[in-house]
């Protein structure tokens, strides 16, 4: 078996950052750094008094690690999706692998030319067109014109500018800045392409036509993709492999799928069940919703449901007013944060509500949803004009999983289904329509 290769590999990678005045240390502390370098001594401030960026806590030092002891290897040809909270790091470990910072201590090593996008007008000059400005990007990554001159119609058709191709880019829109700027990062002759968060600038359309492109370029061209985004739905579609970043460390990395469950299940803090208190109560004048749980077809509360199991959901909230103009309803989102299904209580319209405390619940049928964390939006609406008085988005949760007592329930096939449902469909009994044998089938010699 052919061992892979690896183009990026971090050692012990670290970055230091000094809170409060913009800059890095002082000159006091750049010298005092120099001198303890020269006669071999540990940096005082690395060592002793810098903290874990985790910016939910007060700060007792003036200094942090955006990233601590990072060390991971990248193949070529991988797709890396790159997770984790605001202030994870995620975004200094893109700029330096862009070069654009140095890191504090450990050491990088990279096979390839890198092309990156790490945010809306990075590489590009303000005063260049946007032509001018692709000449220029190809000739920071070495390419000769010939070279350029060869990807250029690819580049201004996949970007859509056609336009204003010849105009100053300090006049783009934001979205025109980052279609130019992802077409000339896609299309450029790099080994290694580097994309922040900065497609959530596009449009829908044009964020679909970037996740194909990527795909591409790793599939038949064999490139490397970083890829930091947190729309865990284009993680999911786009990546093969994942890295999960918190206050600055490596807490995961692997298979997408198994990494995005971890994450979601870490940072969400899912529960079966909730009770609010009343000051804190989704909901307005007329509906508040009280307090809502996960439960199986015996009315046992539960988080994790195996996929043969009936899941009921039950809302219980506070009505303050007479009115039969109201409706519970349901949104599910799985652990990608893709809407599965929406359903309203059509079955109860008209119902005459007095003031006082109700209870609702809605039944998702056994052998229904794919495996994973999935997430439940609870909502009241009236119909006349419509209006959401409540949506308590994520509220509570549950996971589906296909094993009970260590045993797959829908058959052997251990694996992981793609899809947001795996409904139990009916298949016909397999009939023989035709029979061979040795004197119905010839064989021309």
């Amino acid at each position: 078996m052919n061992k892979q290769k690896v183009v990026i590999e971090f050692q012990g990678v670290s970055k230091r950052y000094r809170l409060g005045n913009v800059g890095s240390e002082s000159l006091k502390e750049d010298v005092g750094k120099l001198w303890n370098k020269l006669r071999g001594k540990k940096d005082h401030q690395t060592e002793f008094e810098v903290e874990l960026n985790d910016r939910t806590t007060s700060a007792k030092s003036n200094y942090v690690w955006s990233l601590k002891d990072i060390n991971l290897q990248i193949n070529k040809g991988d797709v890396i999706g790159i997770i984790g909270k605001n202030g994870a790091g995620k975004s200094t470990l893109l700029k330096l692998l862009s070069k654009v910072t140095s890191p504090t201590k450990g050491t990088i090593k990279i096979q390839g030319r890198i092309a990156s996008l790490l945010e809306v007008g990075t590489g590009f000059h303000p005063e260049l067109t946007g032509r001018e400005n692709i000449y220029l990007n190809g000739a920071i990554l070495g390419m000769r014109k010939a070279e350029i001159n060869r990807k250029l119609n690819d580049i201004i058709a996949f970007a859509g500018v056609e336009r204003y191709i010849d105009t100053p880019v300090k006049r783009y829109s934001s979205g025109m800045y980052v279609r130019l700027a992802f077409a000339v990062a896609a299309h450029l002759e790099s080994d290694i392409l580097i994309i922040d968060e900065v497609l959530a600038v596009g449009d829908a359309e044009f964020q679909k036509k970037c996740i194909g492109k990527m795909k591409d370029v790793s599939l038949n061209e064999g490139r490397t993709v970083l890829f930091v985004s947190h729309n865990m739905d284009a993680i999911a579609r786009l990546c093969n492999k994942c890295i999960y970043l918190k206050n600055g460390q490596l807490i995961a990395e692997g298979n997408t799928d198994k990494i995005l469950q971890s994450y979601i299940t870490a940072e969400t803090n899912t529960h079966s069940s909730i009770v609010y208190a009343e000051s804190d109560s989704p909901g307005n004048e007329l509906v508040r919703l009280k307090s809502a749980r996960i439960v199986n077809a015996d009315l046992m509360e539960k988080v994790n449901m195996v996929i043969d199991e009936t899941i009921g959901i039950q809302m219980v909230f506070e009505v303050l007013k007479n009115t039969s103009d109201l409706l519970c309803g349901f949104n599910l989102y799985n652990h990608q944060d893709v809407h599965i299904l929406s359903s309203h209580d059509t079955s109860n319209i008209g119902f005459e509500y007095t003031p006082g405390v109700y209870e609702s619940t809605i039944w998702i049928p056994s052998n229904f949803l794919s495996e994973g964390m999935h997430y439940c939006g609870l909502a009241a609406m009236s119909y006349t004009p419509f209006h959401v008085h409540y949506h308590a988005v994520g509220a509570i949760g549950f996971n589906v999983t296909d094993k009970s007592d260590g045993q797959t329930v829908r058959g052997s096939y251990g694996g992981t289904f793609p899809g947001v449902v795996r409904p139990q469909l009916t298949w016909n009994k397999i009939e023989k329509i035709e029979q061979h044998n040795e004197q119905s089938v010839r064989v021309d010699r």
